[in-house]
């Protein structure tokens, strides 16, 4: 079947990596489970010995699946929530904290209402209280019971003073709130099995049934689905797969009878992937593709994080991501290994089932997953390399091919003023690629391209001469302007030429081949569900390196503005993005949300961005991340982004007493001797005051180790505060 997941994916020219189709074949036994009798009718031995019981399977054969954890994992309520909330099996909690009693005065209260209670009874026992109490009970029974020794009287007289210590035991237990002193200390503390917040609803239907299929008169494809299901042959990613799928079927842009016909023949399998796996060789972070999300960690139970929030799990989706995730924290605070690493992973999985095109971009072993566990890998200065990137994004378009690598070349180099741009260097670099390309029908290569940059007066020539040849007159104008602005003091030219003299490097001389012999990896690939991983040679060549990723990241919001299906999510995962923020590269950061595409960048620190452009890069990624160990003048960056908020101050005033009269000073000289203070009254003054929801001293020093404080924004608009998070949990 031709879906979205099951289309070649153009351009990445990738080849399929042999993967297992399903779980291991078992032999096959008869329906009791046992193999065929050795000897005799019942298997025993012809001398009727005793013999141990017959094994239910061969020797290092594994059991037959039943499907049972698949279909509880499917079958579990994932109720609405907040953003970034971890829905799978989430019990929603209340908006606001509910008023708790502390303990000590929980239990004090406690004990002296029931001293109260014990009083009033034996008050009433003893007879200081009268007899009035007494008067429904001699009005109640016959004179006749009232004989010393009936007992009949003992017994009715014995359940009245019963009744009327359960009636003082009730009042006195609900003004000292026994039953909430029960609800904390008691059983139903110890049994954390049944929470106090409400337990999510089961869903109407048996998502394991595919009611969605059945409804639309699909019923033979939906028993072999739930058929392969309880037979334990469908995983997580098949079933997101089948359903994306499916939704192909209901936008119309495929026919019911085609996935039908491909759900009966391969059943769980149906609707691969081009490389032909359906999961990945190993997984690190939990994931739910029902939902879409990865857990990162766990919100922590602190009172700066909102109530609905404290102790539920934290995790992202490409509803989060389609915001831009922007991280910025030290090295070895968790950021390729807590972050980069599960985003990563789970991308994978989305792009596995059809739903997503990931790229990945680090250092060469930054842990960024196995080879395996992508279908492009480029490793750029690494000679062994299968596969090589396009410098020129596989547009034909010299104007756009000339924007985007000069934006990779000297996009650091512009005014880091927002409203900058290098439109001169995109002028100069179009100068030359337009007529390179009429006459030889292709892109100069590197070498080529810094001769032409220096001004070589051969190439410059024989060029000429190719245009003369083929009647171009407007591009032997362009050419002429080009030469004529060589030398000129701001000329830019000899700028790009040493730029493109750090790729003409002997590490690099294999790669960005623009003759026809190779067919490098183009970006506009993400039209179909590829997953890719580009390694920079950081090591020797960091500056080639920092060249390559803005190479990468201008390409990337080049080609998703331009993508015919939108619905497949798009995702730039920078593992470092050191001198990649540019001007335009902000720009088209704030565009990506649009064309349901995002990045992930991470950062060592805020000063690796200049000055001017930090305010717009917090503002234009929806979901952002300090880390533990942030410097204090990043914090001061994040709580301007975060703003301030509304909290309520609680000012409190001792008072010292001075008693006036001889029995109040010696009143006061005993409490000093037993307390060791002196007499004070306090006055609490409560007022509303506006402060930052995370200061730039709590951002450095209060964050501790191993977490991190994240504020979200989903592309609907909505919101979470700033979330003090534990990514070890």
């Amino acid at each position: 079947m031709d879906s979205d997941g099951t289309h070649e994916a153009r351009g990445t020219h990738a080849n399929p990596v042999p993967r297992p189709a399903g779980p291991p074949e078992v032999p096959a036994v008869p329906p009791n489970g046992h193999s065929a009798p050795p000897n005799g009718l019942d298997g025993a031995p012809p001398d009727g010995s005793s013999v141990p019981p017959r094994p239910t399977r061969a020797p290092g054969v594994p059991p037959m699946p039943d499907g049972s954890s698949f279909l509880t994992w499917l079958r579990t309520p994932r109720p609405e929530a907040p953003p970034g909330v971890w829905r799978f099996g989430h019990r929603p909690r209340p908006e606001e904290e509910p008023e708790r009693t502390p303990g000590r005065q929980l239990v004090s209260g406690a004990l002296i209402a029931f001293l109260v209670g014990w009083l009033i009874w034996s008050l009433l026992w003893n007879g200081y209280l009268g007899s009035w109490w007494l008067l429904p009970l001699y009005a109640m029974i016959p004179e006749s019971w009232a004989e010393p020794h009936s007992f009949t009287a003992v017994v009715v007289v014995y359940a009245y003073y019963t009744l009327v210590a359960l009636v003082i035991m009730v009042g006195v237990g609900r003004l000292g709130r026994w039953g909430e002193i029960w609800r904390r200390y008691g059983p139903p503390a110890w049994r954390r099995s049944a929470p106090e917040h409400q337990r999510p609803p089961a869903p109407p239907e048996d998502p394991a049934e595919w009611p969605a299929l059945r409804a639309a008169g699909a019923v033979d494809a939906a028993e072999r689905l739930a058929a392969d299901a309880r037979a334990g042959l469908m995983r997580d990613v098949d079933h997101a797969r089948i359903a994306r799928a499916w939704q192909g079927v209901r936008s119309g842009r495929h026919s019911l009878a085609t996935f039908s016909g491909a759900v009966l023949q391969d059943g769980a399998a149906a609707c691969l992937h081009p490389s032909g796996a359906r999961d990945l060789p190993t997984r690190l972070a939990r994931h739910d593709l029902l939902t879409g999300q990865v857990r990162l960690g766990t919100s922590a139970d602190d009172p700066r994080n909102p109530y609905a929030y404290r102790g539920t799990g934290l995790a992202l989706g490409p509803e989060l991501l389609g915001t831009s995730l922007l991280a910025v924290g030290p090295a070895g605070s968790g950021k390729t290994g807590t972050v980069v690493r599960p985003i990563a992973e789970s991308l994978c999985l989305h792009a596995l089932a059809g739903r997503a095109a990931v790229v990945v971009v680090g250092a060469a072993g930054a842990g960024l997953g196995p080879a395996d566990a992508y279908d492009v890998v480029v490793r750029i200065g690494n000679q062994e390399s299968e596969y090589d990137l396009d410098l020129y994004g596989g547009t034909s378009d010299p104007d756009e091919a000339a924007a985007v690598l000069a934006e990779a070349l000297v996009g650091d180099l512009a005014d880091p003023h927002p409203g900058s741009d290098s439109r001169r260097s995109t002028t100069v670099l179009a100068q030359l690629l337009g007529p390179f390309r009429a006459v030889h029908g292709r892109f100069p290569s590197v070498p080529e391209l810094r001769q032409l940059l220096d001004g070589a007066p051969g190439p410059l020539a024989a060029l000429r001469q190719g245009l003369q040849d083929a009647g171009q007159e407007s591009l032997l104008r362009e050419l002429d302007a080009r030469e004529r602005q060589m030398g000129q003091p701001g000329d830019v030219g000899g700028v790009l030429a040493d730029r493109v003299a750090l790729l003409d490097r002997p590490a690099f001389a294999s790669f960005f081949d623009t003759s026809g012999a190779t067919r490098p990896f183009t970006l506009k690939a993400l039209d179909h569900p590829v997953r890719v991983r580009i390694d920079l040679p950081e090591r020797g060549h960091a500056d080639a390196s920092r060249m390559l990723a803005r190479l990468v990241l201008a390409q990337f919001t080049a080609s998703v503005a331009v993508r015919e299906d939108r619905s497949l999510f798009a995702c730039l995962l920078l593992d470092d993005a050191t001198g990649v923020v540019t001007p335009e590269a902000v720009r088209g950061i704030q565009r990506l949300r649009s064309g349901n595409a995002g990045v992930v960048l991470t950062l060592r620190t805020l000063d690796d961005v200049a000055r001017p452009l930090r305010g717009p890069l917090l503002g234009a990624t929806g979901c952002r991340m300090a880390l533990s160990g942030l410097t204090p003048w990043d914090g001061q960056d994040f709580a301007e982004v975060w703003g301030k908020e509304w909290t309520e101050a609680r000012d409190v005033t001792d008072r010292q007493i001075i008693a006036e009269t001889p029995a109040g000073k010696a009143a006061h000289m005993l409490r000093r001797v037993i307390t060791g203070k002196a007499p004070t009254a306090r006055a609490v003054t409560v007022r509303q005051v506006e402060r930052e929801r995370w200061s730039a001293s709590e951002l450095a020093h209060g964050v501790p180790a191993g977490h991190a404080v994240l504020s979200l924004t989903d592309v609907q608009g909505e919101h979470a505060p700033p979330l003090l998070v534990d990514l070890r949990g």
